[in-house]
């Protein structure tokens, strides 16, 4: 074979693949050709959501739990979400490690939980959003030597601990020399009974979930080094991808992707953070 007829072959064979991936994702189907939108969360990471027994509040049935029900904030922009499209929304309860490989192979339509729009899961996810932007802080007990940490320095020394597979855990702690950084914890509520019980001095979260934590354990304070020098730092890349959380669904889903921004494009940082301060206010001081 020459040369040009091999350049040819080449090139054949880059539209061949570029045109069938394309067909692949056009294939992608919505989800929603039922008129039902099926999200998964944990429903155990207040209050961005939670279990409860009864449907008060506005709370939605979760389908594969019976007689239980999920609310939060991921709930109440759910519904937010299926309002302005004309679907039923339905509530899967989900292990925060399985919500990727979930949406992946089409478990679910859809990912409303809590998490960050990092560069890895957008290798494996298509994002839409942002529905909230939320700072990253520490949780500490008021009694305890670390209560007045000014920055990341003044937290040398103690046990710290996060939830499994996310950037508090994985980029944030490290960050703090001279911290004893034990195993992540399973679960959000496990992570905050670690640090409530003693097992750490303190743990890394979001600000909603450090103020939901200090409303259902009023022992608790807030280390919120924002703006100082002794902050967590970030490229502006990772500080983007840290603060933005977004709705997940699988890759090349553009139907549903375009109707979910409609409704968050819609919203103002005032309205996502009025909606927190209102599950906030109501989610239950202890979980089932």
């Amino acid at each position: 074979m020459n040369r040009r007829i091999r350049i040819s072959a080449i090139l054949l064979i880059a539209v061949f693949v570029f045109t069938m991936s394309g067909a692949a994702f056009a294939d992608v189907p919505s989800g929603v050709e039922d008129g039902v939108l099926t999200i998964a969360m944990e429903c155990a990471y207040a209050p961005y959501n939670w279990t409860q027994s009864d449907d008060s509040n506005g709370a939605v049935p979760i389908a594969n739990v019976p007689g239980s029900y999920a609310n939060g904030y991921d709930v109440m922009i759910g519904q937010r979400i299926c309002e302005a499209n004309g679907w039923e929304l339905e509530v899967i309860q989900s292990d925060w490690d399985s919500l990727v490989p979930g949406v992946q192979t089409g478990t679910f339509d859809a990912v409303i939980a809590g998490q960050s729009m990092t560069s890895e899961r957008a290798e494996q996810v298509d994002f839409a959003g942002p529905y909230f932007y939320a700072t990253i802080v520490c949780l500490t007990k008021a009694d305890s030597p670390f209560a007045n940490a000014a920055g990341l320095a003044d937290l040398a020394g103690g046990s710290c601990t996060a939830q499994i597979a996310t950037i508090w855990y994985d980029t944030c702690l490290p960050q703090i020399t001279g911290a004893n950084l034990l195993p992540a914890a399973e679960t959000a509520p496990a992570m905050l009974m670690a640090l409530e019980t003693g097992m750490v001095d303190f743990v890394c979260t979001d600000m909603p979930t450090a103020q939901g934590a200090v409303a259902a354990y009023p022992d608790m304070v807030i280390l919120d080094f924002s703006g100082t020098d002794g902050d967590f730092q970030f490229t502006e890349q990772e500080r983007a991808e840290n603060v933005n959380i977004g709705v997940s669904m699988m890759k090349g889903n553009t139907v549903l992707h375009e109707a979910i921004d409609s409704v968050l494009s819609e919203m103002t940082v005032d309205d996502f953070n009025s909606l927190m301060e209102y599950a906030i206010s109501i989610q239950p001081l202890s979980e089932d």
